[in-house]
Order: structure tokens, then sequence, then C-alpha cells
């Protein structure tokens, strides 16, 4: 198993990086938050994980050892598959994740794409006591909502991260209003900083 790279990154898209190592690339998953933190073309330092399938061997990417702890101790929960798992990565850091839990917080963890209330019950059942460890280190956030967001169907930076949102498992309507807000709020802003600005409003509960 691959538990970790230490290369140069040479590509990366919305959902993975390619990181090569000793002449060999790797391309790992990876979340907005993780990929915000590695630049193309230069030094990055990833823990991973490789899921195999009958028809598929695919690595994951995380920035520290908790993120890919918490991912594997989601998927112990009926319904929640490494891809749902990433979703929920995307959204939840792993104390917000954990903090939700150990409060019984089903919206908050409606929050993730691709969670409705029953399997936000069921998560809020089947993990308590699994993610304790992580309680009470979520990072102290503030979104605020927007209102007037611009149609950003016909923008390209906009409509790429509108298709990103909607790849994680967001309804196109509620990806295009969040992406709306922020593109507003932050004019200019390159594809990666408007997906993870447009997580982060989104983790904030402005869906």
């Amino acid at each position: 198993m691959i538990a970790s790279l230490r290369g140069t990154v040479v590509d990366k898209g919305l959902d993975h990086v390619v990181i090569e190592c000793g002449g060999v690339g790797y391309l790992c998953q990876a979340t907005p938050r993780t990929l915000a933190d590695l630049p193309r073309g230069g030094e990055a330092h990833v823990l991973t994980t490789m899921v195999v399938r009958e028809d598929s061997q695919t690595l994951y990417a995380f920035p520290d050892a908790a993120t890919r702890e918490v991912f594997g101790v989601v998927q112990s929960v009926s319904g929640v598959g490494a891809r749902l798992a990433m979703g929920i990565m995307s959204v939840l850091s792993p104390g917000e994740l954990a903090d939700a839990v150990a409060a019984g917080d089903v919206k908050a963890l409606q929050k993730a794409p691709g969670v409705g209330k029953r399997l936000a019950e069921r998560m809020a059942v089947d993990l308590r006591g699994k993610l304790d460890a992580f309680a009470g280190t979520a990072p102290a956030t503030g979104a605020g909502t927007g209102s007037g967001a611009p149609d950003v169907a016909a923008d390209a930076v906009g409509a790429q991260v509108v298709e990103a949102l909607t790849g994680l498992g967001f309804s196109r309507d509620a990806a295009e209003a969040v992406v709306g807000e922020v593109a507003a709020a932050e004019p200019g802003a390159d594809t990666g900083t408007l997906l993870r600005l447009s997580l982060a409003r989104i983790g904030g509960g402005a869906r």
C-alpha cells in the first residue's frame, strides 16, 4: 500500500492532483481543501489511502493523519463509500464532523453533499464515540449570507465551479446560488479560490 507521497505537483484539477515522485506520476483524488494547499509546480507531501475495488484502484490524498483517519472511520457507516466520504470531508473538517456527531446535530451533517436526513441520523448514531479524539478541534468560522447574486451560468470560471459542486452531490440550484454569491463578493477570483470559498459558504450553512 502507498501510505504517503512526496514530490512535485505536475497537474491538478478540481477533484484531483498528480504528484510526480521519482519520475512516476501518481493521480490522487483530493478535496478542494487539500488541493488549495498544493500549488502546481510546487513540492507536496500528502498522506494517502488506496481504495481497491474489483474494477478500479483509486488513491486518495490527505493533508494530515486526522483527515485520513476520519475518511476511513466515516466509511464504517452503512451507505457511505469513498466518494461520499470525500464529499463529507470537502465540507466538514474532522473537528466539525466530530462536534456534529457528539451533539447529534443532524442539520450540520446534512450540509455534506449526498447526506440526507436519514443518512445523517444514521451517521450521528453509528459514529458516536468513534470521533471523540477530534472533538473541539474545529476552526472558528463565520459565513455570511449574500443576496442579489449574479447569474453564473455564462461565466466560464463560475460554470466550472458549479459543475464541480454538482459533481460532489450538491443540487445545481444550490450550487449556482452559492457560486453567484461568492463571485459577487470576490470578483476576479480564479477557479480554485472560487471553489474553496463556495465550499466554505456551503459548510457555513448557506445552501
